[in-house]
């Protein structure tokens, strides 16, 4: 029952840029037309990650020419079979501003699909094997990221971090939430019920061609594996733990649904940064991606340049 929480958590409700290369021409970005503009002096390339289990995972990466030596990096890991170019906007914003690098999870966006590693413990390790040797990483993590990103701090501690950002995601607070069958009907009609998924996490949905791209690109890892990610057998207090002993800047952007997680998570932790987006969907960086990245970008400059008192390892 604790599994299933987390899995209902997890199917609430990307995109904008999903079927766009780096460097490809693109339409004006919510980001853009709200005066957050990108800077056309910043370098913009992609490049490939062998992790410490020989798995080639494809990393997006966009960052000013000149950054100063203290800026933080921004490291995006998007949700569920999601693509890293689901944060396209964000990575034309914030690395306008810092280095900041999205993920291809396995078996996602243009990674390598292996026949192994869909648990917990292994998408943190890629994580680990993404940030090494890197510091003060601000790591934002998106539905099935947020329990990554988590899980990277539960394995690995919180000595490379500078901020965690958690975006619409169960974080192991009460309420549970609601029942639901949705792994049921993905075993009956996968292709179908995935494209109601991919519609459903936008209240301003994207072109059609751009659903059927997501959907198509959620199909790459076989059904069995997309299943084992929804299923980490770990209860819901693993979750809420982490977060509890997270020592450095905490954010949590959520839509109404986690509420009351947010509430909770308040009274636990009252110097966390919570944001609700009333009228976004699941995908609230791109739904009201104005609000997300300026609400990020206020964020982290109101802590990057103060050197963090204590980052202890989380063991």
């Amino acid at each position: 029952m604790q599994r299933r929480g987390l899995v209902r958590g997890l199917l609430g409700t990307v995109l904008l840029g999903a079927c766009v290369r780096p460097g490809a021409s693109r339409a004006q970005s919510p980001g853009q037309a709200s005066g957050l503009e990108p800077s056309t002096d910043a370098l913009d390339k992609s490049w490939t990650l062998t992790t410490s289990d020989k798995v080639r995972l494809r990393v997006l990466e966009r960052a000013p020419r000149q950054a100063p030596g203290t800026a933080p990096t921004i490291v995006l890991v998007p949700g569920w079979c999601m693509p890293a170019t689901i944060w396209r906007t964000q990575l034309d914003v914030f690395g306008a501003r810092w280095r900041t690098l999205a993920l291809d999870p396995r078996g996602q966006g243009e990674s390598e699909v292996p026949v192994h590693g869909y648990t917990a413990d292994r998408r943190a390790d890629d994580i680990h094997d993404l940030i090494r040797d890197m510091d003060r990483i601000v790591l934002v993590g998106w539905s099935l990221g947020v329990l990554d990103a988590l899980q990277y701090v539960s394995r690995h501690g919180s000595a490379r971090l500078r901020g965690l950002a958690l975006v619409d995601n169960s974080i192991g607070e009460p309420p549970v939430p609601k029942a639901s069958h949705f792994l049921d009907k993905l075993r009956k009609d996968r292709k179908n019920v995935l494209a109601g998924f991919v519609r459903g996490m936008f209240t301003h949905p994207p072109a059609q061609e751009q659903l059927d791209a997501l959907r198509d690109g959620m199909m790459r890892m076989s059904l069995e594996d997309s299943i084992a990610l929804l299923s980490y057998p770990l209860p819901r207090e693993h979750w809420r733990d982490v977060v509890h002993r997270f020592e450095l800047p905490l954010a949590y952007l959520v839509t109404p649904r986690f509420r009351e997680q947010s509430q909770h998570l308040l009274e636990a932790r009252p110097a966390s940064k919570v944001e609700i987006f009333e009228d976004a969907g699941h995908a609230l960086f791109v739904d009201d991606a104005e609000r997300f990245n300026r609400t990020m970008i206020d964020w982290i400059e109101s802590f990057q340049k103060i050197e963090p008192q204590n980052s202890k390892i989380i063991s």
